[in-house]
């Protein structure tokens, strides 16, 4: 019987879902085309509009998963956040459910969070089309045999970080970087021979390259700790209505001047930022230890 009502569940989540996301793309499509137009201004202010799309988007689907499947995300560490501040955020990545975790708990609190991407992802129906208009960075990154074959193609994922990074100069935003690259698994886990209990090596590039591509401009890093008690779900478990519970900490801090320098040509400057990094990550793999025994 529970799993019949878990079926039932998760398809009416699942349609009302649909539903929304077609409802917003129409606009945020619209929108998008005028902000194709070459003029400072109307571009600023279309993406405006399209924030305050997304964010409806997602106010809505918050709405969707408090009737169909209400999960208790309890959050601890800092609250201090603004929408009218420039954000870092990374987080570790375990599921496809970080995502609406992530929006739901930062919707209205900080700007619309930006993702990166992989390049892939452009050609997921509807939503692929929405991130594009979105600005959300699409990344492509190259195998170490595709660089030997095309030497040309080194630095080119890095260029298009900063491309994608340069239209949020403009006005307040949250850039979100799972900086692990993947979703943590135990076999990937166990292929790193990751020196963390919780967690995946960080990978230093795409967060080093974003903050330089921003210049000034993101002074705050909010660094997420995401726990799942049980097993890590997947999202058909999230809108069957499997997950009851999840806890998240949160920490805000000022990114420092030592996070800002050229990460491809200062091997100095690289050393540092990946030895901070892998500080911030010792630290966040203690915290998903506390998390894990409460």
């Amino acid at each position: 019987m529970g799993s019949v009502i878990s079926l039932i569940r998760g398809s009416l989540a699942f349609s009302c879902y649909v539903i929304n996301t077609i409802f917003w793309v129409i606009p945020i499509l619209l929108v998008s085309i005028i902000k194709i137009i070459p003029i400072g201004p109307l571009r600023t202010g279309c993406s405006y509009i399209l924030d305050h799309c997304a964010t409806a988007w997602i106010s809505v689907n918050t709405f969707i998963e408090r009737i169909f499947h209400p999960v208790e995300i309890l959050i601890e560490g800092d609250a201090e956040l603004s929408p009218k501040e420039w954000y870092m955020v990374i987080a570790n990545h375990q599921s496809w459910v970080d995502i609406p975790v992530l929006q739901r708990i930062f919707n209205h609190k900080i700007p619309f969070l930006k993702f990166f991407l992989k390049q892939q992802l452009i050609y997921v129906p509807v939503l692929g089309l929405a991130w594009w208009a979105l600005d959300f960075p699409f990344m492509r990154r190259y195998t170490s045999a595709q660089l030997r074959k095309n030497p040309k193609l080194k630095g080119k994922d890095i260029e298009i970080t900063r491309k994608a990074c340069e239209k949020f100069k403009y006005k307040p935003v949250s850039v979100m970087n799972f900086v692990e690259g993947t979703r943590f698994t135990a076999a990937k886990h166990q292929k790193q021979n990751s020196e963390f209990k919780h967690l995946l090596k960080p990978k230093a590039g795409g967060m080093a390259f974003a903050l330089s591509a921003m210049g000034g401009h993101i002074h705050k890093l909010v660094d997420v700790a995401i726990y799942y008690p049980g097993n890590t779900p997947s999202y058909w478990d999230y809108i069957s209505g499997k997950v009851k519970q999840i806890r998240v900490h949160i920490k805000v801090s000022d990114i420092a001047s030592e996070m800002r320098g050229d990460y491809l040509n200062d091997r100095a400057f690289k050393i540092g930022f990946q030895d901070e990094l892998n500080r911030i990550w010792k630290e966040k793999d203690s915290v998903l230890d506390k998390l894990a025994k409460q």
